[in-house]
């Protein structure tokens, strides 16, 4: 574990995180001080810990919002692909009507030939 320092609302705060893991933690820290900040902007002082509490709430209803895209995404993505499948059935179907069409029609073409030459 690698220990670094963030700063939120002018604040700063020791956190621990993994090797190689510390610029992640650095830009999360730096979204959430810029959620804070324009936080701070529409409200005023009210309090550090109700400041926190509040980002959380909006950082926590974007990651809600996100999980319900996700999740939507996934079903379409699963809609998709049935209907593909359904689709490649149905290609194959028509392939093999055209194939024993194609034949028939050959064949006529072999008994026509022959009483034309007869």
């Amino acid at each position: 574990m690698v220990k670094i320092s963030v700063e939120i609302n002018k604040r700063q705060y020791e956190m621990a995180c993994e090797d190689g893991e510390e610029e992640h933690l650095h830009a999360l820290a730096a979204g959430l001080d810029a959620q804070v900040g324009e936080m701070q902007t529409s409200f005023g002082q009210i309090g550090d810990l109700r400041l926190m509490v509040m980002a959380a709430l909006m950082v926590a209803d974007k990651l809600d919002d996100a999980q319900k895209t996700i999740t939507a995404l996934k079903d379409e993505i699963e809609g998709l692909k049935e209907a593909r499948a359904a689709e490649i059935e149905l290609s194959r179907s028509n392939e093999d009507e055209f194939a024993t069409m194609l034949e028939t029609t050959a064949q006529r073409i072999e008994v026509l030939a022959s009483r034309i030459h007869a």
